[in-house]
């Protein structure tokens, strides 16, 4: 019986990604990625589009020597941001361990920013599900308002979707009405094809958002990533009518590489993705840069 059960449940999953064949090959990702960001970077670095991208950003500290002190201090610049810079909105979230959760909550003093955990055995989901169920539960009960999860890549690549779709769902049924972001971890998926699968599961598990990587593995996010990772947004809001979030995470160092994701999520997806409930930029280096682009004059406030 046992075995007559895991065969339906995996059938699913493969019904589920049969319904989405892969739209494309490597080479064409590649071609049609750079086709936008050549015709279309350039008209969108705008004043406008820098300043929407600032309030965008997942502002993350995932250091290993993080404590309470230069967390609270982190929080404390995001507070001093509303007085210094009162015609800007603020970051999106403030992104941080478990651990740290309860003093973000407690020290965040503007409404508006989200209190963001990695959590589920980050960066590797490498642990027992029941102790990433717990994490989660408990950065939730500490104040976090969203929660980000990295697939298990391994039962993925292996073929194990049935594995990697449980615990999504299990995680998400944790984080109830709080976004539940899935970090598919692209540098470690080697295809586009792979990319759009793991896309496709993902949303069809529960994700609310799906994010390109944890930033801990190289490579980190690709626009080719992103390209394939929208085309699976918009394929999936067209069979659904569901509308998942785009957060393209880790190695985004420079203002080029901001408007670059902005531009891919714009040609494909369209406007109403371009606001912070739909599309994140998780980063510890962009608020400073962005920032200072905005105001004309180096800045270092984070």
């Amino acid at each position: 019986m046992e075995h007559y059960h895991d065969h339906e449940e995996s059938s699913k999953y493969n019904d589920a990604l049969a319904l989405y064949p892969t739209p494309f090959t490597d080479e064409q990702v590649r071609s049609r990625t750079a086709q936008i960001i050549e015709r279309y970077v350039a008209e969108n670095d705008t004043p406008e589009v820098k300043k929407l991208l600032f309030n965008c950003i997942d502002l993350t500290t995932l250091k290993t020597e993080d404590s309470e002190e230069s967390v609270l201090k982190f929080t404390e610049r995001v507070n001093a941001f509303e007085e210094q810079y009162p015609d800007l909105k603020n970051v999106a979230a403030l992104c941080v361990y478990p651990c740290f959760a309860k003093i973000v909550s407690q020290s965040l003093e503007v409404e508006a920013v989200n209190v963001a955990c990695v959590s589920g055995g980050f960066p590797s989901s490498q642990t027992f599900t029941e102790v990433k169920v717990a994490e989660t539960a408990l950065a939730l009960a500490d104040g976090a308002t969203e929660i980000d999860i990295v697939i298990p890549v391994g039962k993925f690549l292996s073929g194990d979707y049935e594995g990697m779709c449980d615990e999504i769902e299990e995680l998400k049924s944790i984080c109830g009405d709080r976004p539940l972001k899935v970090i598919l971890e692209t540098g470690a998926l080697n295809s586009a094809a792979n990319i759009w699968k793991a896309s496709i599961l993902a949303m069809y598990s529960g994700a609310d958002f799906i994010k390109t990587s944890t930033g801990k593995q190289n490579p980190a996010a690709t626009p080719e990533a992103a390209y394939v990772m929208c085309q699976a947004i918009k394929a999936y809001h067209e069979q659904t009518g569901r509308k998942v979030g785009f957060k393209p995470a880790g190695g985004i160092n420079s203002v080029h590489d901001a408007l670059t994701y902005y531009t891919i999520v714009k040609e494909v997806l369209g406007k109403e993705w371009l606001t912070n409930t739909l599309f994140r930029i998780g980063t510890s280096r962009m608020a400073n840069l962005l920032l200072s682009d905005i105001v004309g004059e180096e800045v270092k406030h984070f």
